[in-house]
């Protein structure tokens, strides 16, 4: 990734306010870029994004992406040259109690965010956020490809892989890669796996449910302890989602495809593997308890092939799982201040590992 590209870019990043959405308006705002946001109020009351006064370094818009009207007023408005879209409904468990809300977020508010760029002449690169659960889940022993089937059981995993579908059918119809000259933008969807990092407090996600166990000395409850899932600090993805989106502003449609995001296979650990490193490394006695009453269906096991990413884009995952997990360890920002700090130092961090592996 060129550093120096970023530098006064408008930037529209979608889902701002969440865990995944504040960390990339941070490592964008250091870079030198114009971040504008656009998202619902952040979705836990305590939560990154006020912690580490995020909303300092940029203009943000509080608003709802099933709001279409109000969207293509804020591209109106700012005129972004690349969008970010993070702004989505993400908890497979929230999914089958709300599916509705799960539907019309990911499904509609995607659309109204490809229409909104549709509309929008200064838009010339742009990158959706998918997920590695959009794949029709075999629980196979082997990396799903971009080429391979989607699908997904549940509602969150079958709605992402439906904005998948949609938004080839829009490349295909409004911005076709034989009339890039024309258009002159690119689009492509990211699809990563889960994700860890200081400043995550959502709710039925492993690693804060973990980090609330040790906080509050509350025995640690595993719903699926064998279940395998390719975990990365958040910080991979969100450089695979900059390095994209440059290609996609520099070299056209060449890049406008799906792509995967994810570690390498030693990265993809069991539940159970993840709490006991946590609460070893925290010096922890608590007692973990396996839950045996039943619960809605999640894919057991779920991995990624990247040879797509790291042939054609030169990424991989840089911080191994037992680094990434010390990061959110060491993550105990005591002020907002010191929040904003740590990040930005844990960017600084991040970045410094890239230019020397590369």
């Amino acid at each position: 990734m060129n550093s120096t590209f970023w530098h006064g870019k408008t930037i529209l990043v979608t889902g701002h306010t969440g865990f995944k959405g504040s960390w990339l308006s941070l490592w964008l705002q250091q870079l030198g870029a114009k971040v504008v946001g656009f998202s619902l109020e952040p979705p836990t009351q305590e939560n990154l994004f006020v912690q580490a006064d995020v909303s300092s370094g940029m203009d943000s818009s509080i608003g709802d992406i099933r709001d279409l009207a109000r969207l293509q007023l804020v591209f109106r408005e700012v005129k972004p040259e690349i969008v970010f879209h993070l702004a989505a409904q993400s908890l497979v468990k929230e999914s089958y109690s709300d599916p509705v809300n799960t539907y019309t977020t990911n499904v509609i508010g995607s659309l109204n965010v490809l229409e909104a760029v549709r509309q929008t002449p200064s838009v010339r690169s742009v990158v959706m956020v998918s997920t590695d659960k959009c794949y029709d889940n075999k629980e196979w022993a082997w990396g799903y490809r971009e080429i391979d089937p989607l699908g997904g059981h549940d509602p969150y995993s079958s709605s992402k892989g439906c904005m998948e579908i949609m938004l080839a059918s829009y490349r295909a119809s409004y911005f076709p890669a034989e009339d890039f000259t024309r258009h002159k933008t690119a689009i492509a969807s990211a699809r990563a796996g889960n994700v860890i990092g200081g400043g995550d407090w959502a709710a039925d996600r492993l690693v804060p449910d973990i980090l609330n166990c040790i906080q509050h000395n509350q025995p640690l409850t595993l719903r699926y302890p064998h279940a395998i899932r390719p975990w990365q600090h958040v910080l991979e993805p969100l450089f695979g989602y900059m390095l994209l989106a440059e290609k996609l502003f520099s070299c056209g449609s060449h890049y406008a495809q799906s792509w995967n995001f994810g570690p390498d296979d030693e990265s993809a650990k069991s539940v159970k593997w993840i709490a006991e490193y946590m609460l070893k490394k925290s010096a922890s006695t608590l007692k973990v308890v396996m839950d045996s009453r039943a619960h809605p269906h999640e894919a057991h096991y779920l991995k990624l092939d990247c040879s797509k990413t790291n042939m054609e884009l030169n990424w991989r995952a840089k911080w191994s799982l037992s680094e990434a997990l010390d990061k959110v360890l060491s993550w105990s920002p005591s002020d907002k201040s010191s929040a904003r700090e740590l990040c930005l130092q844990q960017i600084a961090e991040y970045s410094a590992s890239n230019v020397h592996n590369q």
